[in-house]
Parts: C-alpha cells; sequence; structure tokens
C-alpha cells in the first residue's frame, strides 16, 4: 500500500483514505440522528433513556473507524478500483469512460484540515459511482485530473500538464454580480418559508400566539398615538417595505454563500466550476453531457439587465444534487449569455432570428383553466358572503388579458439543428436543445385541443430537471404538430444512424 506522500497515480498501489476521513463520516453519520439526539436531550427530564444516546454515538465512532480501515482504492489504465467492506466485501470497477462529473465538495471543517470529500458520478446513474469521503486535498485535485486525461473527450497524446494549460475561464462573477444574483433570487423568502413551516409544525400554538401578540401591539400602538386610517395603512406600508428589504438581503447572504467565488472554465471539451463562500463546491463535466437549456430573464432580471442559463445534463442523479453543474451561468449580462451559448454550442446561432407563433386561438387554451378557477372562487364566496362574491368576477378580463400578452409572446424555432421554445411576457423563458439530443416525441391533444383542431408536442431528453419546465411547444394547429413531429423524428433518425462510407 502507498504512502500518504505519494501522490495518486495511474497503475499505482491501493490507496487510503485520508487518516481524518473516519471523523467526517462520523459528522455526517450525527447529522442523520441529530434529531432525535436533540429530542431525548431536551424531552428525556433526567431518564436512563438519555443514556441511550450516548451508546449510539459510541457505536457509530465504531461504524466510522470500520469504514475507514476498510475503504481501499486503486487507479489503473481503464478505470478506478474501490474495495470496501469488512463483512460484507464488495469490489468496484468504474471506467473513465464511465464517469462524466467529478465533484469536490468543502466545507469549512474540510478546508481547516485541507480535505475534500470527491463523488465520481456517470450519465444515467441513480446513485454516485464512487464516494471518497475524504482524500487530501492535493489528492483530490490529483485524481480528477486522471480522470479528466483518461476521459472519453481527451485525446492520447495530451498529458494531464498539458490539458491544465490550456484551462481558461468562460465566465468569473465578482461579488458586484453575486449581489445582484441575490437581489433577483427569492431564496430568502424560501428559506422563512420553511422555517415557518417548521416552527409551525413543531410549536403552532406558540407560533399562533407569537403572531397575535404582535398584531395586537401594532393595533394598540395605532390606536395610542391616534393615527387613524391614514396612519394605520402607511405603517402597514413601512412595515411590508422592511420585511420585503429584510427578504432580499437574506437573499443576498445566501447568495454569497452559495456562489461567492464563482468560476466557470474550460479544459479541452470539459467544463468546471467552483463556488461558494464558506462551502466550496467544484464540478466538472463534459460538454457533450449537456442535454438541455434553460434561459430566464425575469421581471428583475431586466430591470437588472441580466439573464440566468441552467442546463440539463445526462445523468439523473443530479437533478437534485447542488453539488452538480446546473447552474452554467448563474446571473451574466444578455450580450454575455449569447456569446457564452454561442461558444459551448459552436455552428448554431443564438439569439435564434426565426421564430414561429401558436395557433390562433392558443389564448382560449391558456384562458381556460384560469377561468374555471374564477368561477369557482366567484360560487365559494357568494355562497359564504352573499352578492359580494360575484366581486370575483373580475378576475375573468384580467386572466383574458393575461393569456393575450402570453399567447403573443409565445412562440418555437428550428434553425440550424436546433430546437427552441419561448414563453412568458413578464417572466421570460426560453428552453432549447440540439435536436440529435432528444430521445423522444409525444403528441398531446385534449379534448379542448381537438375541439379547436390544435395540438401539443412534448420533446424529451435525457435528465431533464422535474423543476424546469418541460420543453414542449404548445397549441400549435394540429397539422404544423404533426409536420414537426415529423420532421424532428427524421432528424433524430438520421443523426442515430451512423453515416456510411462509399464502397
Amino acid at each position: 500500500m502507498t504512502t500518504r506522500s505519494e501522490g495518486v497515480v495511474a497503475g499505482g498501489d491501493e490507496r487510503r483514505l485520508h487518516p481524518w476521513s473516519w471523523l467526517f463520516v462520523l459528522i455526517q453519520q450525527l447529522k442523520s440522528f441529530a434529531l432525535p439526539l436533540l429530542v431525548l436531550l431536551f424531552t428525556g427530564r433526567g431518564n436512563s433513556w438519555e443514556l441511550w444516546g450516548l451508546v449510539g454515538a459510541g457505536a457509530l465512532v465504531l461504524v466510522s473507524l470500520g469504514q475507514y480501515f476498510t475503504f481501499r482504492f486503486r487507479v489503473d489504465d481503464e478505470g478506478i478500483v474501490i474495495r470496501k467492506g469488512l463483512l460484507q466485501k464488495s469490489l468496484r470497477h468504474i471506467p473513465f469512460q464511465r464517469i462524466h462529473n467529478v465533484a469536490l465538495h468543502q466545507t469549512l471543517l474540510h478546508r481547516v484540515f485541507k480535505v475534500a470529500e470527491v463523488r465520481l458520478e456517470s450519465a444515467g446513474g441513480m446513485q454516485a459511482e464512487g464516494e471518497m469521503r475524504v482524500l487530501s486535498l492535493a489528492d483530490a485535485h490529483a485524481l480528477e485530473r486522471l480522470v479528466r486525461s483518461h476521459g472519453r473527450e481527451a485525446t492520447p497524446d495530451v498529458s494531464a500538464a498539458a490539458a491544465a494549460q490550456e484551462s481558461h475561464t468562460l465566465l468569473e462573477l465578482p461579488t458586484s454580480e453575486v449581489v445582484r444574483l441575490g437581489l433577483i433570487s427569492n431564496r430568502g423568502m424560501l428559506l422563512v418559508a420553511a422555517a415557518f413551516g417548521i416552527a409551525a409544525q413543531t410549536a403552532g400554538e406558540q407560533v399562533g400566539d407569537a403572531i397575535e401578540y404582535v398584531a395586537d401591539h401594532a393595533v394598540g400602538w395605532t390606536r395610542a398615538y391616534e393615527l387613524g386610517v391614514a396612519g394605520t395603512v402607511l405603517a402597514a406600508v413601512v412595515m411590508l417595505v422592511f420585511a420585503v428589504v429584510a427578504l432580499r438581503l437574506l437573499s443576498v447572504l445566501l447568495a454569497l454563500l452559495q456562489y461567492h467565488g464563482f468560476v466557470l472554465t474550460e479544459t479541452g471539451r470539459r467544463l468546471s466550476a467552483q463556488r461558494g463562500l464558506l462551502t466550496r463546491l467544484r464540478a466538472s463535466m463534459p460538454r457533450s453531457r449537456i442535454q438541455a437549456w434553460s434561459l430566464r430573464e425575469s421581471l428583475t432580471h431586466r430591470w437588472l439587465g441580466r439573464q440566468g442559463l441552467r442546463v440539463d445534463s445526462a445523468s439523473m442523479e443530479t437533478a437534485n444534487d447542488n453539488r452538480s453543474l446546473r447552474d452554467l451561468a448563474p446571473v451574466a449580462t444578455p450580450a454575455a449569455m449569447a456569446g457564452l451559448i454561442r461558444h459551448l454550442l459552436p455552428g448554431h446561432a443564438w439569439p435564434l432570428a426565426q421564430w414561429r407563433p401558436l395557433h390562433p386561438r392558443a389564448w382560449r387554451r391558456q384562458f381556460a383553466f384560469p377561468a374555471l378557477f374564477a368561477f369557482a372562487l366567484t360560487g365559494v364566496l357568494t355562497w359564504l358572503n352573499g352578492p359580494w362574491g360575484l366581486a370575483a368576477l373580475a378576475l375573468l378580463p384580467v386572466f383574458a388579458l393575461r393569456a393575450v400578452v402570453w399567447a403573443r409572446h409565445a412562440g418555437y424555432s428550428v434553425e440550424g439543428g436546433l430546437v427552441a421554445v419561448r414563453e412568458g411576457w413578464l417572466d421570460k423563458r426560453w428552453r432549447f436543445a440540439e435536436v440529435r439530443k432528444l430521445q423522444s416525441l409525444t403528441l398531446g391533444q385534449s379534448p379542448f385541443d381537438r375541439r379547436h383542431g390544435m395540438a401539443s408536442l412534448l420533446m424529451d431528453t435525457v435528465g431533464a430537471s422535474p423543476f424546469e419546465p418541460p420543453l414542449r411547444v404548445r397549441y400549435l394547429p394540429e397539422a404544423e404538430a404533426r409536420a414537426l413531429r415529423d420532421q424532428l423524428a427524421a432528424a433524430m433518425e438520421a443523426a442515430a444512424t451512423p453515416a456510411r462510407t462509399p464502397a
């Protein structure tokens, strides 16, 4: 077995993890039992059940030490071999061609010990192919370079050192850009909503009493100073503004923690990104693994002159993993974003120039469900409050105007081997992918669609995120939808068929 002073090299002997790896395994396991241990600590009231927490902690220490002494890995010319287990042993060989992403994860404690957690991710797997918790930072970087130099994208005559020299930066976010990202995002609202939900579940009565206490004191304060209706409204507006500012500041703080020092680099055909203030994350993947693109420009984006870009990669496990390389460009100017897309999609023009409209009556399809909701709400409010409930019908013209504006700005484009869909007005989204990356085509029609002679085409890709809108063209004329399906199917078949050399 090699010593720690020797680096990770191909063809070397088996190696252990870092000597402190058992500590990080223990911390990870304790996180899973943190809530039960806290419940025992604060609700045990001195009985003997509290001792079981100490027994469990001691067992976790033994398990962590056992994982350290039984875990071995070795790098050969074809891949990485991982051997682990004492009673139930396992031997796993991971070819370099199967590894499409090497993710390095560093918390503040990792950085103190100069170590990193390494995940080897494949295409289409529900779990990581291999996870090493933890390696020294030098070994983690050496392993990452070995995977890059032996990957499918690398050429045989290019060494790891030469590949490292070819690395260049595609996007770098200074602190000012990260602050803009925080102002754009609503991460603060999500965090507050999650905290409120947890508090309501664990201490519902106390939360209700606190809200009632604040409301009573606010009303009492306005009455004591005889502010009247205008003063009460002004106080409510001030409190609302204060809440909005506080949430935005919280969003900025979360953005700094997550995206501080964001740098997107390219080495050969592989993309890498690192980010994070306290916890440093580093992920990489080949460009060929990108399956679909999602470009967003909300109203706040436009106020600040920015856009955001996310990608779907050919890996099922990265759909809900913050260590994956999904946020390819969290925030950038439209010009910088267009240049990045053109660089990563050579041969494709962006922005696209030829956009085709939807069915002339697409707005009716978009208006149908909001109208049903408005009628249902009107019926419930009328039953509860009498004729005053009819005021909910005022939502109908608002929903109709929204549907008309949405249909006017929606469209699709098939240009130069790229299929794209755009939707939205205040919150604009572009969803696009290379035609050769499409996996399936589904033509759908509801009874309402058949009545109006329209259809929708769903285009599926590998690794599609459930948190992003699907790649689909909605509410096309039926004949046009079928023609588009046939056109894309022929292009997919041509891309899948290998070219034949003439005899």
